[in-house]
């Protein structure tokens, strides 16, 4: 970043760090902990498919990786997402398979057609979060959905202190955005 990009307020894009999703297992353990919500067994990966055959093909290599354990829906936002499915206690092996297809995408220069991947949690009471992993800012967030569109902030900040110093978190609240009607959530 040169000096006239800091006089003009332009700040150098932060490089995505896939292998922070892998810091989700035990910052798991302190959510459950805090909020006692634990996995789902379900996350998912969200993508704007570009055009042509190589793209096709690469994202045919992303789902052949995972074979029947992953399913494909469309959002009506112009996003692709990919929900793998695992035993709620296999949560390393969900978060190494959607690092998996975060990385092939990323790997056949695909990396700024990604939004966000997401991890999901319940508990029996019925309260739902996903540990969003923002690909373009390099973070995290807490999204705590409610019926109706409405979101539960009082989890999703007790949610951002459990996993302080656990998981790079997003700091700019107005960042945390909705992800209403994500599969797996």
């Amino acid at each position: 970043m040169g000096w006239l990009d800091a006089l003009l307020g332009r700040t150098k894009p932060v490089k995505p760090n896939l292998d922070a999703l892998f810091a989700l297992p035990s910052a798991a353990v302190t959510l459950q902990a805090a909020t006692g919500l634990v996995p789902t067994g379900l996350g998912s990966v969200a993508f704007r498919a570009a055009e042509g055959g190589a793209f096709a093909e690469v994202e045919s290599e992303a789902k052949a990786l995972l074979g029947e354990r992953v399913e494909e829906s469309d959002d009506g936002y112009g996003y692709t997402w990919l929900l793998v499915r695992r035993e709620p206690d296999a949560l390393s092996d969900l978060v190494t398979e959607v690092h998996a297809v975060n990385s092939t995408l990323e790997g056949a220069g695909f990396g700024p057609s990604l939004l966000c991947s997401l991890v999901s949690f319940a508990e029996p009471g019925g309260r739902r979060l996903a540990v969003v992993y923002l690909y373009k800012r390099g973070t995290f967030y807490p999204f705590a959905p409610l019926p109706g569109q409405k979101r539960d902030n009082p989890l999703e900040l007790q949610a951002r202190g459990a996993l302080e110093g656990e998981l790079p978190l997003e700091s700019d609240l107005s960042r945390w955005f909705p992800v209403w009607g994500a599969p797996g959530l």
